[in-house]
């Protein structure tokens, strides 16, 4: 008899376990984030969304695509959205608020520790990764043939690098467009007038485009087999593909870099708002842009976040300095003509 009761007894114990598991579980939300994959969807995935999962009993899925990936995902779910939060390069985001697709960051106090030039107006979006396009090179083909580190955009264009030019698309690239966008600049022409640019990139850079890639994914590859010199990209991606092992080193051409913030906006309508403000703010904050510095080269845009190492404290030193030459570019000039300048570009330059 005894027996029978310390076995009903343990069985009801073992029921009312599970009941508290099943219902800790029901209770555990999941929240999904749009981003970059590869690097940056390592360093968020491994380092700086664990602290905010286990401080909230919640589960963040990393969604990965490009900027434009991750738009179109939005905008195909507007009416009934599938994402909570999604990181999109500055000028892609300008184009998700003008369609609507974000709500304002809510007003906290981590936002006073932010950049001001991270904060898009409003604070429909925000900063959580400054970056800039530059140039970037080849470091052991530069060495072997005793070449001189660039310092312009104009370096493309010299006939040293013929069929050694690797060029993103400046029509599904933020690093193309703004590549294409100094050289406009540089031939007299600014983000309302791209005549120049469409007119002279054929007959100087163009003719040394080896090929043009839609994404800085093979560059890699290219440099490896030695097909790539120069090309453009960010101090973060350079710092990246050094971390593997691939021997390139970044530049700052001399008419400055184009900054290029990654940021960060709460998607209207979603499922969680609250959690999902909660989640925009943490990412914002010293203690996640730190561990993504530390572990993704992701330049904080905090400005109380520290780097854990020297080498970490040393990029972002040399970022400081690359960004006082920067430069800004009108991205609602920009945005306004952008789909008939990429019809443009495909028909007259990747022709």
């Amino acid at each position: 008899m005894i027996d029978q009761r310390l076995m009903r007894t343990s069985a009801l114990a073992l029921l009312a376990l599970a009941v508290q598991q099943t219902t800790a579980q029901a209770e555990t939300k999941t929240l999904y984030i749009g981003m970059n994959g590869g690097n940056f969807e390592r360093a968020y995935t491994e380092h700086v969304l664990p602290p905010f999962e286990n401080a909230n009993d919640v589960k963040v899925v990393i969604v990965p695509g490009t900027s434009a990936d991750i738009l179109a995902k939005a905008t195909a779910a507007k009416d009934n959205p599938q994402m909570h939060v999604m990181l999109l390069d500055d000028g892609v985001m300008v184009r998700a608020i003008g369609a609507g697709l974000c709500q304002k960051i809510a007003d906290d106090p981590v936002l006073a520790e932010i950049q001001p030039a991270a904060r898009l107006k409003d604070d429909m979006a925000i900063g959580v990764d400054m970056g800039m396009t530059g140039l970037a090179y080849n470091k052991k083909l530069f060495d072997e043939k005793g070449w001189p580190a660039p310092s312009s955009w104009m370096d493309m264009a010299d006939p040293k690098f013929e069929n050694a030019v690797v060029f993103q698309s400046a029509s599904a690239s933020s690093f193309g467009l703004h590549a294409f966008l100094m050289f406009n600049r540089i031939q007299g022409g600014d983000e309302t007038n791209v005549e120049p640019g469409f007119e002279k990139f054929s007959d100087m850079i163009g003719k040394n485009v080896i090929e043009f890639i839609p994404s800085s994914a093979k560059i890699s590859e290219m440099v490896q087999t030695g097909e790539a010199a120069i090309f453009p990209l960010t101090p973060t991606a350079v710092n990246n593909l050094k971390d593997k092992g691939i021997p390139v080193e970044y530049a700052q051409p001399k008419e400055g870099s184009v900054v290029l913030a990654v940021t960060e906006c709460v998607i209207a309508n979603n499922s969680e708002p609250e959690l999902s403000q909660k989640l925009a703010h943490y990412l914002l904050s010293a203690e996640a842009q730190s561990l993504a510095l530390d572990n993704g080269n992701i330049i904080p845009s905090n400005r109380n976040a520290k780097a854990g190492t020297a080498a970490a404290n040393e990029k972002l030193a040399t970022f400081k300095t690359n960004m006082e030459t920067a430069k800004v570019l009108d991205w609602d000039a920009i945005n306004k003509s952008r789909q008939d300048w990429n019809k443009r570009w495909n028909r007259m330059i990747e022709r």
